[in-house]
């Protein structure tokens, strides 16, 4: 049987010679994918995982797949976490329909793929027996704590088309590896959620651009993509007396496939190190449009039990714009997975600025 570490390993050829990665040809990626259990494409379209008797089949065509066969509350062999793990790494976001997680199950399940975080401050939806839940609807409650309507809250907050493109907790030293989103109650249509593929994305850069792009750092502050209101803003208070923010390398280096990451987002990024602001503005405005194209991008359909898994270090997602004004609930539960400090392609990690230690919440 084929260990859970020789399957990442396969993964990581395949996934870094798609991404242009040094020292890994196509031919070798080809023979890898043939031979990775859960990894090679059958003329199906669905690829079998091993002897476990899952699916994963591919939804688009650089980012996303569905996995078929197999019950996340149940007891999941090794071969099964290792089939999960292989399709994330490749896929960046998976998708499971029809679960019957609940909260405990949840967690147990995000343990067999590393350590839940423990957030310091939740909202009271939450579920204060788990620690590890964080419910969505807790987001409900943040603008009337600073005097607006959860429409004005989101409206400041994503004044561009693409500021509400983010990976979780990006300003922080130590961003999640992984999210796995589970949803309760979802409306009958809109609140879809959106992925793209960072490493599709920077693959995609003319040569020169990734060589350039490759050498740059830049800041990441919690709360740089809100627009204030007029006159006295509490928001902007509580963000001054909270404040995030970090150095990352534009381009990070996938710890587990070698893959070299457009580390952008919309949300966070606030200024790249070292150049002038319209500099900075002009090609972060170019690398956002780039990581953001269509064809990068996976969008997905929630259904009642539905769960996505997606790799938090090589993926921005935008969630849905489309559905408050519906009256619908829409209440859905996340874990995230403990994340190292960014490496650049020169090796220098993240450093912080302030607000962030490695592991505190």
């Amino acid at each position: 049987m084929t260990s859970g570490r020789d399957m990442a390993g396969q993964a990581a050829k395949i996934g870094a010679a798609r991404a242009g990665a040094p020292g890994i040809e196509a031919a070798e990626a080809r023979a890898a994918e043939s031979k990775a259990p859960g990894i090679g494409v059958s003329g199906t379209g669905a690829s079998e995982i091993g002897a476990s008797g899952i699916e994963v089949n591919p939804v688009a065509g650089h980012i996303g797949a569905e996995i078929s066969g197999v019950d996340l509350a149940g007891d999941l062999d090794d071969a099964v976490v290792a089939g999960i793990r292989a399709a994330v790494l490749r896929w960046k976001v998976v998708f499971f329909r029809g679960q019957r997680l609940d909260h405990a199950g949840h967690v147990a399940f995000a343990r067999r793929f590393g350590e839940p975080v423990v957030l310091g401050k939740r909202g009271s939806a939450s579920p204060p027996d788990f620690p590890e839940v964080e419910t969505t609807a807790d987001r409900l409650e943040l603008g009337g704590k600073f005097g607006m309507g959860h429409d004005e809250w989101l409206q400041r907050r994503r004044h561009t088309l693409l500021r509400g493109w983010h990976c979780d907790h990006g300003a922080r030293i130590d961003p999640p590896a992984a999210t796995i989103l589970r949803a309760e109650t979802v409306p009958p249509y809109g609140g879809d959620t959106t992925w793209s593929n960072l490493a599709a994305a920077y693959a995609g850069l003319s040569g020169p651009v990734r060589e350039f792009v490759a050498g740059l750092r830049a800041e990441h502050r919690l709360g740089v993509g809100y627009q204030p209101r007029p006159g006295d803003d509490s928001y902007v208070r509580h963000l001054l007396d909270h404040q995030v923010a970090s150095v990352h390398p534009l381009v990070r280096v996938h710890p587990e496939t070698g893959e070299r990451v457009l580390f952008v987002n919309g949300y966070y990024l606030e200024q790249i190190a070292d150049i002038s602001r319209p500099e900075s503005a002009a090609i972060l405005d170019m690398l956002l449009e780039q990581a953001t194209r269509p064809e990068y991008t996976v969008r997905f359909r929630w259904e009642p039990g539905s769960v996505a898994f997606w790799d938090n270090r090589a993926t921005i997602h935008l969630a849905p714009s489309d559905n408050a004004h519906l009256g619908f609930p829409r209440t859905m539960h996340r874990v995230m997975l403990a994340g190292d400090v960014p490496a650049g392609v020169d090796g220098k990690p993240s450093e912080p600025i302030i607000g962030t230690e490695v592991g505190r919440w």
